[in-house]
């Protein structure tokens, strides 16, 4: 693969896992002893009583639970971008995990942390 392809789609990864990471840290906190993981900030609403304290801890506690789906699809991203910069470092990049063939250029160009083939993706 050209090396001029490989060092833009390079760029792009690492904009992508950015954003991810600043997408991120708007409700959570990196988890310094695991690789790409990020726990959702649980709320605090400390010192509030009475019904409306309840109501929005409620509310606070129902958004925690939706806000738990999204980390875990935005680590999912963040991982296979990892993983796809990882594979550029050690110069596997392009290659599909699972046949071991390439994986075209068109696909790298759309979906750049790309693991597998389109044939073998679509098994």
């Amino acid at each position: 693969m050209d090396k001029k392809l490989i060092e833009e789609l390079r760029i792009k990864l690492e904009g992508e896992k950015k954003e991810l990471e600043n997408n991120l840290k708007s409700f959570a906190t990196k988890d310094e002893n695991l690789k790409d993981d990020w726990d959702t900030r649980f709320p605090n609403w400390e010192g509030e009583t009475g019904g409306a304290a309840l109501e929005k801890g409620a509310d606070q506690v129902e958004q925690y639970g939706n806000m738990l789906g999204v980390e875990h699809s935005l680590e999912t991203q963040l991982r296979d971008i990892s993983n796809a910069l990882e594979r550029i470092e050690k110069e596997t990049y392009g290659k599909c995990g699972n046949c071991k063939g390439d994986i075209s250029e068109e696909r790298l160009k759309v979906f750049p942390s790309a693991r597998l083939c389109m044939k073998c993706d679509g098994k």
